[in-house]
Formats: structure tokens, C-alpha cells, sequence
């Protein structure tokens, strides 16, 4: 790809900016001699009553370490959103800028746009939802900072082509932000690794989808160290809060990712079987993702008896290309044993 330069993306105030210093910045050091009075903490020991570390140094070297890439290329985030609103506010000046999203996906990018003042320019994916390279880079100008693509998309569980990928990040010029919270439930393999090789890619991914960990809101961006840089420069000091850290720590190792990927494989391709035996079932569409895409004859209708038999799906009918149609979780066998009996009883009234 031709030379990139970083620093003419990032809003000018952001360059100039310096970033705030904690206490625990400034003194990382521990050890239980030490007498700690400079960070204006309750002394008494509840567990809690320390500030977390602000650059959470222990988690990073395990994450590192388990998707094989640099610690210096990890910012950890309050869930994912916090850290795509960071990417915002680092590369989108307010009344100036536009992004680029990929309708039907990931409603938060536009809610962002929103919030901080940024136009978003939606381009539609084609029919079949893939990627529409021509549109999108017609609309782009020179004041277009981000481009988001979601893959597996969210909420048509489909990936999109390596090719289709490489050619936006070759011929866009601004950042081009690759959501991967659904990457592990995929056959295709996570762009980690080549963010060496594109300077201008952030990947963001998620401990709330594979690793179950959604209650403790951690999400990771890994990008080039001078995006890092700058991602770390912005966010709140203590975003990552000590029982969060903590959590992660024990469970990112310790919890059998791989062995409950498989299962909520399994029970996905066993629930589609069954799925395609209902009449008002008029089309599945294909997943990588631990959900699926459904199409039904009215979908305001299916939902509101699924809500009758205590079982909550999610409508998205209202999205653009997904009329009628129904997202619907991979739950346990005895969650998803339910959601089969109660649509058969549908099927027969």
C-alpha cells in the first residue's frame, strides 16, 4: 500500500494533547513494604480499595501471549463500544469529518457518529450482504477518517472475502476499523497477525462473545504502536476496573474457549436442521457467528409469540435488506431443545 501517515488522521488536539498521568503511572512498582500515600486512597484493605493498574500490564502479556501479538499493540476498553467511541474521538474532528458504515451492522458505529458529531455515510451491502467496493469508495473525500466492517457481520453472520478486505485497506485512506467480536465462532481466520502489515487497520474483538465473559464489559483494540499510542493517550485513566482485570486473568486461560466454540457449533448446525422443517420459516441464512439469521413470514408476529413462550429473540426487521427476519442465539441444547418446541407448536396452529 502507498506510505501512511498517521499523524494527518489524527484530529490536530489530540497530537497536541498530554495525556493525564496517574499516580499508578508514575509509580508502577509493588511490593507489600511499600507504604502507599500518593494516590489519595482509602487506606483500609477491602480488596478493592487500590486503584487498578491504569495500563493493565498483567492482562495485556496474557492476552498477548494468547493471540500471539505484541503487548504494545493491545488497548483494553470498558466493552468494545468504549473503545470504538476512543477511535472516534482520536481520528474524527466534530461538524468536520464522516465515516463510512455498512448497513445492515453493528448499530453502535452509527450511534457514535451521532454522539460525537461525526456524519456517517451508509452504504448499503449488496443483496446477498457483501461488500459493495465501488459504492463505498465513491463515497469517500478527503474528510473521510473511518471505515467500519464487521466480519463476522453482525447481524447477518456472514464473513466477508480476504480479497474484499485487502482491496479497501489498499485504496482507503483513512482507518479502516475490522470488528472481529464474533472471529472465533468463524472458520476464517483473525486479521491479527497482519496489522504489521497495515498500518491504517485497527481490529477490535470482544471477551464477551467466545470467552463469556460479557458481564465484566472487556474489550480489546490491537492496532500499530502509534495507534496504540494514541488510543492510550486518550482513554480514561482506570478504564479497566480491578475485579475486571482480575476476572480475565483467571478465566482468559482457565475457561475452555475451544471446547465451547465446538459445542455451540454443534448445536447450531443441529437447531438449522430443524429450523428448515418450519413452514413459516421462509429462508436461513449462512452463519460464522454464534447466531442466525432467520427469515419469517411476519416477523412482529413470530416474536411476539416467541415473547408469550418465554423465549426473547431479536427482532430485525427494521434493518435495511433484513425484512421479516429474526436473529437468533446459539443457547445451550436445553435452551435451544425449547426454542424447537415452542416453534413447532407454532408451526401447527
Amino acid at each position: 500500500m502507498k506510505t501512511f501517515n498517521i499523524e494527518k488522521l489524527i484530529r490536530k488536539n489530540v497530537l497536541q494533547i498530554k495525556a493525564y498521568t496517574a499516580a499508578r503511572d508514575e509509580f508502577q512498582k509493588t511490593a507489600p513494604e511499600m507504604i502507599y500515600l500518593d494516590a489519595n486512597e482509602n487506606p483500609f484493605d477491602n480488596g478493592v480499595n487500590r486503584y487498578p493498574d491504569p495500563q493493565q500490564q498483567d492482562l495485556k502479556k496474557v492476552i498477548a501471549a494468547f493471540r500471539n501479538v505484541s503487548a504494545a499493540a493491545i488497548t483494553l476498553g470498558n466493552g468494545s463500544d468504549e473503545l470504538l467511541d476512543l477511535i472516534f474521538r482520536a481520528f474524527c474532528t466534530p461538524d468536520q469529518d464522516n465515516i463510512i458504515t455498512l448497513p445492515p451492522t453493528y448499530g453502535m458505529y452509527e450511534v457514535l457518529a451521532g454522539l460525537n458529531a461525526v456524519e456517517n455515510r451508509t452504504v448499503l451491502l449488496t443483496p446477498d450482504f457483501q461488500l459493495n467496493i465501488p459504492e463505498i469508495l465513491n463515497r469517500v473525500d478527503p474528510n473521510t477518517k473511518l471505515l467500519f466492517i464487521c466480519s463476522p457481520n453482525n447481524p447477518t453472520g456472514n464473513t466477508f472475502p480476504e480479497k474484499a478486505i485487502t482491496s479497501l485497506l489498499e485504496q482507503f485512506e483513512g482507518i479502516v476499523v475490522l470488528d472481529e467480536a464474533y472471529i472465533d465462532f468463524s472458520e476464517t481466520g483473525s486479521w491479527l497477525q497482519k496489522i504489521v502489515d497495515y498500518p491504517n487497520l485497527i481490529i477490535i474483538q470482544t471477551f464477551s462473545k467466545a470467552f463469556g465473559m460479557a458481564g465484566i464489559r472487556l474489550g480489546a483494540a490491537y492496532a500499530s504502536e502509534a495507534i496504540t499510542a494514541i488510543l492510550n493517550k486518550i482513554k480514561p485513566p482506570y478504564n479497566i476496573n480491578t475485579l475486571t482485570q482480575e476476572k480475565a486473568l483467571t478465566l482468559i486461560n482457565n475457561t475452555k474457549v475451544k471446547d465451547k466454540i465446538t459445542l455451540i457449533k454443534a448445536e447450531k448446525e443441529n437447531l438449522i436442521k430443524v429450523l428448515l422443517q418450519i413452514n413459516f420459516i421462509k429462508k436461513i441464512y449462512p452463519s460464522a457467528a454464534n447466531f442466525i439469521l432467520v427469515q419469517v413470514d411476519d416477523a412482529e408476529k413470530r416474536y411476539c409469540q416467541l415473547i408469550d413462550k418465554g423465549i426473547v429473540v431479536r427482532n430485525r426487521n427494521n434493518y435495511p435488506l433484513c425484512q421479516n427476519c429474526l436473529r437468533i442465539t446459539i443457547g445451550t441444547k436445553e435452551e435451544n431443545n425449547q426454542l424447537l418446541i415452542a416453534l413447532q407448536e407454532m408451526n401447527r396452529s
